[in-house]
Parts: structure tokens; sequence; C-alpha cells
């Protein structure tokens, strides 16, 4: 019976696929940016040292001298917190490179420290077997040229440089800021040259920003996306930087969206963006990181979590101590499985009866204590599951039940206490198209 179930799931799915052309579908890159879910960002700068969360572009480069710095620790720390990769402030709006650009006289090349971060970032990252990426501000409050139609050369000449000499980059992180430079004038820039270099250069590279085109800002920097997270933007009308969508849109995304670009949850370890001595009491708890993995990773979102580098140059004790903490959380939820010998009954819709809702329904030889369900959507096929009904039953007895509405790349039910069931269904009951859960588990 149960095999009768799945090849008229499979028929019914040929059949969906083919009527669904007009869901947007992800590329290559965003399913496998999608697998990589929860990963570093790294704020690093003249700001470090200054106490500055926006450099003004007249810092003196002697001030950044990182003695200890170690990016090997930094990956170390990465890959025993469960982080796919880092992402690294190659130069924010203060201008200065954290690599010896040829295009700028406000780098890592006039500092005190002399070395090339991006250069032992890539390589560490490379040993340890993480994601490299670039953060890369187009605004720059010290280059001359900023502000008039030469700088949109300099900034291509750099994004040259840096796939060029320290690639492959994984994801590209634009920051739409847009301020005046030191001639005191706003740059016009071109977005759109800069995105063809990107694709010429390197077509695999995720693009972030907050229209995307690959991934797109989640419109806050508290740590969650929406309980309702569309991968679907449309963006037509709406420019980088001022003049994106609204933030709640951001958040949520479009139902019915013509683009696939989903969304990526930026937030600090810590209350700023680069590190201070004064916050080292401040960094967030494992309790709190694991809420914000719940709201970030577990609606959909991937997580990209900012653990910036102290003066030394070294990812600080106490932001250690909370990322371990994080880890053995997420271990627990993520590596258990109270479902792996529960006997499944699956049915759905077929060619006869096509508006049929899709079931799965697990039953347990004994009852076990549920904290928590993850779902996970099959994107290749887009994403489709608009509405769903979570039960927990004890023996037959309703327990708990959850309304959702989207699924998308992952979705953590997490439950208000430890619940005692034997059976476990999950209803789709609105879907655009043939709904296809790639992994259903609990925990």
């Amino acid at each position: 019976m149960r095999n009768t179930l799945l090849l008229k799931l499979c028929f019914f799915l040929v059949v969906s696929a083919n009527a669904q052309t007009k869901n947007p579908l992800p590329s290559n890159a965003q399913l496998k940016w999608h697998q990589n879910s929860y990963y570093f960002f790294m704020h690093f700068g003249p700001n470090t040292f200054t106490g500055k969360e926006w450099g003004d572009g007249k810092e003196k480069t002697e001030v950044f001298n990182p003695t200890q710095l170690d990016t090997d620790q930094w990956c170390r720390v990465a890959k025993e917190s469960g982080a796919k990769g880092i992402i690294i402030t190659a130069k924010h709006h203060d201008g200065f490179c954290l690599w010896p650009s040829k295009y700028s006289t406000h780098t890592v090349r006039e500092s005190g420290f002399k070395r090339d971060i991006l250069a032992e970032l890539a390589a560490s990252c490379k040993k340890a077997g993480l994601l490299f990426g670039v953060y890369l501000s187009p605004w720059d409050r010290n280059h001359p040229d900023y502000g008039t139609e030469k700088y949109n050369d300099v900034f291509v000449n750099m994004m040259t440089e840096i796939f060029q000499q320290y690639g492959p980059i994984w994801e590209l992180w634009w920051d739409g800021a847009n301020g005046e430079g030191p001639n005191g004038k706003l740059q016009v820039y071109d977005w759109k040259r800069y995105e063809k270099v990107v694709r010429q250069l390197s077509p695999q590279t995720i693009v972030f920003s907050d229209i995307g085109p690959d991934a797109r800002w989640v419109g806050n920097e508290s740590g969650y996306a929406g309980k309702t997270n569309w991968n679907l933007l449309d963006t037509a009308g709406f420019k980088r930087g001022h003049g994106g969508p609204p933030q709640d849109t951001l958040g949520k995304g479009n139902y019915r969206g013509a683009n696939y670009i989903p969304a990526e949850v930026d937030v600090s370890i810590r209350p700023g963006w680069f590190y201070r001595d004064s916050e080292n009491d401040q960094v967030k708890s494992s309790d709190k990181l694991f809420n914000i993995y719940l709201e970030s990773v577990g609606r959909g979102a991937n997580l990209l979590l900012n653990v910036p580098p102290d003066t030394r140059g070294l990812i600080h004790e106490n932001d250690i101590a909370a990322l371990k903490g994080l880890k053995a959380k997420t271990d627990a939820i993520e590596k258990v499985n109270l479902l792996k010998n529960a006997a499944l009954n699956q049915s759905g819709p077929d060619n006869h009866n096509p508006k049929k809702n899709s079931t799965w329904y697990y039953m347990l030889k004994k009852p076990v204590m549920f904290n928590g369900i993850i779902l996970e959507e099959d994107l290749k096929y887009g994403q489709k599951i608009a509405s769903a009904v979570i039960s927990l039953s004890n023996n037959g007895e309703q327990v708990f039940q959850e309304r959702i509405t989207t699924i998308g790349n992952k979705r953590i039910i997490q439950l208000p206490k430890s619940i005692q069931a034997t059976e476990l269904s999950i209803v789709i009951n609105e879907s655009k198209g043939l709904p296809i859960l790639k992994g259903i588990k609990a925990y």
C-alpha cells in the first residue's frame, strides 16, 4: 500500500512540476547556500581599535595593529561552533582595506600590521574546510575619488582584485550604505556594472544585498525572520540601500514573488558589530543564541552571526564560551530523531483526487517525550508549502497542535514544554503544487 502511494505521489510530482513553471526556482548555487545555513560574520578593522561603529576614514592607519592575529584560531572556533564559513569585512565604510589594494592608500600595507589579512583568512578557511566570503562596502569615507564616476572604476577594480587573488568567494556581501565621501559628495553606485563584473568573475558566488540578486536582507538586525518566510521577492521598482522594500516585506517575502531571493539574518553576538572591551560582559548567552537560531534557521533563513575579533586579533574567550553552548544546543536537536524507527503512513493527492491534502502520519511503538519537530522542504522544485497543521497524540488522544505557514529550507517547531506522545501527524492543507518534504525529524 505504501509503495503504491509513493508511486502516485511521484506521478503527481511530474505533472505538478510541469504545471508550475511560474513558480521561481533556486539556482544550484542557491541550493548549496541553503545547505550551509549558519556561518560567521567578522567585523574587523580600525574601528576595532578606535571604538567606533562607523569610522570616518580619517583614522591613522597605524592604529590597526592586531599583534597576535591568528586566522587559524578564527577557523577553529567557527568549525567547533558548527559554522560553515566566515564572511569578513574586507572594506567597511571608512575605506580601510584588509588587503594591500593597488587602488587605495588606506590599507593594511600602510598600517602598523602590514600583513594581508584576506590572504591569511582565505588560506585558513581552505585548510579548515570552511567557506570564505567577503563584505565589501561601496561607501568609502577615505578615497579621494568617491563621489565621482572614477570611483565606480575603483570599486570594480577592488572587487576584481579580491576575486582574482583570494577566490573562490562563496558569498559577496554588499552593504547599501551611501553617505558623503571626503569631498562632501555622494556616490551614484553603478550596481548593474558591479553585478555584471561579479557574474563574469565568479558565476557561482552568492551576491547579497537588501534586494539580492541571490540572497536578501531580512529587514532587521535583531536575529529573526518572519514566521511566514517566503524565499520569493518582488524587486521591480525598488533600489538597493535607500529605496528598498519595506522591512516587513523583507522579513516575510512575497507569496507570489517573481524572484527567488531567500532571506539571510545578520545579527551580532555583542551589542555592537566591532569589538569593544566594554562589551565583554554583554556577550549574548547560549540560550539567547539558540533562540536566534530557532527564529532564523528554524524559519527557513540563513544565520550570519557576527563574531568580531578583538584587538589582539583573536576571538575573545567570552564569545567562545557562548558559541560552545550554542553548539551543544543545536547538536541536541539536529542529531536526534525520535521518528527513526516509527511506522510511517503517507497519503496525498493523486490523479483521481488532486485536491486531497498531503499527510504524513507517524506511529511509535511506545510513548516518547517530544520537545520539537523539524521539517525540511525539497526546494529544488521551488518553495510551495503555505499552510500546515502539526499534531501530536498520545494513544489516540490529541495533546498538541500547531498551525504554521511556510516551511522552506527548514522549519523548527519548538514545543512550549516536553510532551509525551505516540503519534505525530503533518497535514499540508495549502501548497503551490504538490508539497515535497525531504526531511521530517522530532527531538
